[in-house]
């Protein structure tokens, strides 16, 4: 059985990779931040899980647009233009290098705040730059999660409103998430799925969600529902899969459900950068259709895979 979409097999190449920290290049036991960091300390930051796919790094436009966006939200300066960013992304890959033909390589860029002058939430104590951390990792989802699919567990960890802690932010601040996933992992099942403050289907603890249903019977048209969105971080790969619904003639809609309409749903999957389209064939130990991966899946999978290609040649 899987254990969500981001496990993946050890591979040793991993222990020797180069890690950017600023405008050091750094190897993985040399790669450390200060005590005093904002996001040890405060987990004061945000981050982006970016995908390399034939040498590039995919959709990163994206990847950074959000990234600066949720920096502005937590009023942080990143201190570096994009352009400047995506250079230190490069110069780390070709650190590691990982050229024009790699694949199977998953960054995780993260910024911080930066260095403080004493352990104290107040941004004005801090005395740095902010902190530039890009590691990046030999690491693939796991075939079988692409092909057998996952279990989820509704957790009664709700995704909050953005008066509280507004989900757009893709912050270091996680511990609603792992919280989530805790939860499912004590379960027995591999992800949370987290529903919204008024006990809708918001997403999962680590991925977006939809589901496949057929309102009409089986006779009428098929549909692919995911959430408002209104409680989770604005997903790249779920943007990408509701253009390709447009794109292939596939209805999708964002809207309310509940989790029973997932019970009822002929076929249930995830997304995300890391392992893009996972099927999703149990919730609360109720089996979603077949209990495998169905055609839509099986066809989305396919048509994310011809996306990427022509995002990156």
């Amino acid at each position: 059985m899987a254990h969500g979409t981001h496990d993946y097999d050890i591979d040793p190449r991993n222990e020797s990779i180069v890690i950017g920290i600023n405008d050091a290049l750094l190897p993985r036991d040399q790669a450390m931040v200060s005590v005093f960091d904002s996001g040890f300390m405060l987990g004061d930051g945000v981050w982006e899980g970016i995908r390399i796919h034939g040498g590039k790094p995919a959709f990163l436009d994206d990847h950074l647009r959000r990234l600066y966006e949720g920096a502005k939200g937590i009023d942080m300066d990143i201190g570096r233009t994009p352009a400047e960013l995506t250079a230190m992304i490069q110069a780390t890959l070709d650190a590691n290098g990982m050229g024009p033909d790699t694949d199977g390589v998953h960054i995780r860029l993260m910024v911080t705040r930066g260095v403080k002058s004493t352990p104290y939430q107040d941004p004005r104590f801090t005395i740095s730059a902010p902190t530039i951390v890009i590691i990046p990792e030999h690491k693939t989802a796991r075939p079988e999660t692409l092909a057998q699919g996952i279990s989820l567990y509704t957790v009664s960890i709700r995704r909050g409103r953005p008066d509280v802690q507004d989900p757009k932010w893709n912050s270091h601040s996680k511990l609603n998430c792992i919280s989530a996933c805790i939860q499912a992992a004590k379960a027995g099942a591999d992800e949370g799925l987290m529903l919204d403050p008024q006990g809708f289907v918001a997403t999962c603890n680590s991925t977006h969600f939809f589901i496949v249903r057929e309102p009409d019977g089986p006779d009428g048209p098929t549909e692919v529902w995911t959430s408002t969105g209104d409680y989770c971080i604005p997903g790249i790969t779920r943007r990408n899969v509701l253009r390709l619904c447009a794109e292939h003639g596939i209805t999708a809609r964002e809207k309310n459900f509940s989790v029973t309409e997932c019970y009822g749903a002929t076929e249930a999957f995830v997304t995300g950068t890391f392992a893009g389209i996972a099927p999703v064939t149990e919730i609360d130990g109720r089996t979603i259709g077949t209990g495998e991966r169905g055609p839509i899946v099986e066809r989305m999978q396919q048509h994310y895979l011809e996306l990427l290609d022509r995002e990156c040649r």
